[in-house]
This record gives structure tokens, C-alpha cells and sequence, in this order.
């Protein structure tokens, strides 16, 4: 592929070009880093029987070795972990849906908060975050946000936080300091070009537009206009709100390429038969449903209830330190594989 794009007129195709680029990218990041493992691995077997044979399996030499080894461990898991985000929309930016669930006003300040955690997550991944909606609480916080991420495999990682996440914590909007429960629902959709074909529905019998004026900051231009667009598919009663953009039309098609996604992941998940994404995203967003929680008093502690994996840092995972739960969530997803294999 990289010899192609030596080839006279390789940009004559803007759009070919591109592609192909993207596709160079990609496998890039698939195989290099692989190809420095294999080597960084090559060079400690090396050094091992080299000690081994001077008799200094005791000496500084053997502990920074055993060190190496334990980091080249980690990176091999990392690794084997990508090794199974195989599925073409895996590699694809991602649309990522936040809604406050049941609590009020202490549900709204918690939902801002995860769009801040995922917000931070894909800063440390080096990932694009755009913020395409967001819809504020009554009192603080937000009762909807959508957000745009774009990096590699950003879906693959991101479908690992669909469902409904559970905060508790003394309510700083309480006078009595007393202790509140309160939900919010995330859900994770790849961004589908127009060559992957969607069942939409028909036009007037299975979905609706509803323009209305844009809330929130914006300055003096955002409330003049009924700019803002609501989309409603009523099959899978799935709504899509849009108003980042300035004009209508701009929201409008916006927000049918984010139906588009979201109808794609529904698809994609009755392809496989499993009902993750979808039961997340149809789940009522209260107790009992929730995939992890996040209790800030009496005590510290993180739990996803998928993998039973706990961090006592719960201002760290706030502030996007959610590797470990995603890698978790992927790595019992390969226990699966592997146990259905056989």
C-alpha cells in the first residue's frame, strides 16, 4: 500500500488517496507495535542467558531485567487486548450519548461529570473530542450531552462503557448533607459512513423532525432561530437532539448521521445476538440495572458489576483513569471467546 501511494497521480483521487492513508494508519498502529514488542523481547531472552551463563541470576542486572520483563508483560497485554477489536466498526470514531437518569438535579450534576471523565479518558488516549449537544439541567449540571471521539479504535474501547453508571455521595444540593443514590446512562455508537446501508423506515410513518430554538451558552445568536433539530425513530424509539451547529440544515444533518450510528449499533448487536448495547440502551436508568458504581461516602470505592474489578481511587477514575475497567470489561469478553471455542 505505502509503495502505491508512490505511484504518479496516487492524488489525483483526493477521496481514494485518503482512504488509503487512513488505511496505511491503521494497520500501522495494528503491527508496529507488535513488531517492537517481538524485538525489545529478543534483546531481554538475550540478556537472561547471557547472565544466566555468567552466573549473575542475583545481581542489579537480573532485577532491572525482571523489571523490563514485568512492563513487557503489560504492554503484551494491552496488545492482545486489541487483538480482539476485529469487528470493522471497532476501528471507527465514535458517538457517545450521556443522559441523566433518575435523581433530579443530583442526577444532572452527574451526568456533566461523566461527560467530563470521558472528556478526560480521551485527552490521555490523545483522542479528537467534540461536544455535538448538550442539553443543560433545570438546576446544574446536564440532562443530555452527545460527544464525537475520534481516534484509533475509540468504538472498540468505548462500547465497554455502555449501560448505566451509579453514583453515591453526599449531595452538595442537600441542606441536610445527607446521602443520595443517582444514575446516569452512557451509550457508545460507531460513526457509519454512507456506504454501510440503514434501515431507517419510511419517512412520516416511522420517524418525525422537530425544529426548536437552541438553549443554553451560546451568546446572543443562539436563541433567535428555531435552529435546533429533534429526530425521532419510533421503531426503536430512539431520539437524537442537535443544535452545535448554526444552521438548520447543518443540525439536521448532523443529527440523521448520529440516528444513523445509533440504529447501526442496534443492528450490529441482533447481528451477534448479544444484547449489551442495546438492553443498555433500553434499560430502565435506576437501581439494580446499573454496570458499575462509583460510592463516594461512607467509603472510596469503584465497582463494575460486570467484572467485579475495584479501584479505591475514585477521584482518579473521575478524571478519566478508566483503563482499567475497559480493559477488564474486553479482556472477560476473550474469556468468553476462548471458553465458547472449546
Amino acid at each position: 500500500m505505502e509503495m502505491e501511494t508512490q505511484h504518479p497521480g496516487f492524488w489525483d483521487d483526493q477521496e481514494r488517496a485518503q482512504k488509503t492513508m487512513r488505511q496505511i494508519n491503521e494497520l500501522k498502529e495494528m503491527i508496529e507495535p507488535w513488531e517492537a514488542l517481538e524485538a525489545e523481547i529478543a534483546e531481554n531472552i538475550e540478556l537472561a542467558q547471557l547472565l544466566k551463563e555468567e552466573g549473575q541470576a542475583d545481581s542489579p542486572d537480573a532485577e532491572s531485567l525482571a523489571g523490563l520483563t514485568r512492563e513487557l508483560q503489560d504492554r503484551y497485554e494491552k496488545l492482545e487486548i486489541r487483538s480482539i477489536l476485529t469487528d470493522e466498526s471497532d476501528r471507527l470514531p465514535c458517538f457517545l450519548h450521556i443522559n441523566s437518569g433518575a435523581g433530579g438535579t443530583e442526577a444532572d450534576d452527574w451526568a456533566s461529570m461523566l461527560m467530563r471523565m470521558y472528556v478526560r479518558w480521551a485527552e490521555r488516549q490523545n483522542y479528537k473530542v467534540e461536544l455535538l449537544d448538550v442539553q443543560e439541567g433545570s438546576e446544574a449540571g446536564i440532562s443530555s450531552a452527545q460527544l464525537r471521539i475520534e481516534g484509533f479504535m475509540a468504538y472498540g474501547y468505548l462500547k465497554a462503557e455502555s449501560g448505566v453508571h451509579r453514583l453515591v455521595r453526599i449531595s452538595p444540593y442537600d441542606s441536610n448533607a445527607r446521602r443520595h443514590t443517582s444514575f446516569a446512562s452512557v451509550f457508545a455508537s460507531p460513526e457509519v459512513d454512507e456506504n454501510i446501508e440503514i434501515d431507517m423506515g419510511v419517512k412520516d410513518k416511522d420517524w418525525r423532525i422537530d425544529t426548536f430554538r437552541a438553549s443554553g451558552k451560546g451568546g446572543q445568536k443562539v436563541n433567535k432561530t428555531s435552529s435546533a433539530v429533534r429526530v425521532v425513530h419510533f421503531p426503536t424509539n430512539t431520539i437524537v437532539s442537535c443544535q452545535n451547529e448554526r444552521s438548520f440544515h447543518q443540525n439536521r444533518d448532523l443529527a440523521f448521521q448520529i440516528m444513523r450510528s445509533r440504529l447501526y449499533a442496534i443492528e450490529l448487536e441482533k447481528r451477534k445476538k448479544a444484547a449489551d448495547i442495546v438492553e443498555a440502551s433500553k434499560s430502565d436508568v435506576n437501581f439494580g440495572s446499573q454496570i458499575r458504581s462509583y460510592v463516594m461516602q461512607p467509603y472510596q470505592l469503584v465497582r463494575d458489576e460486570r467484572t467485579e474489578i475495584k479501584v479505591s481511587d475514585v477521584h482518579a477514575v473521575l478524571d478519566g483513569d478508566l483503563d482499567e475497567f475497559i480493559e477488564g470489561y474486553l479482556k472477560s469478553k476473550l474469556r468468553e471467546k476462548a471458553a465458547n471455542k472449546q
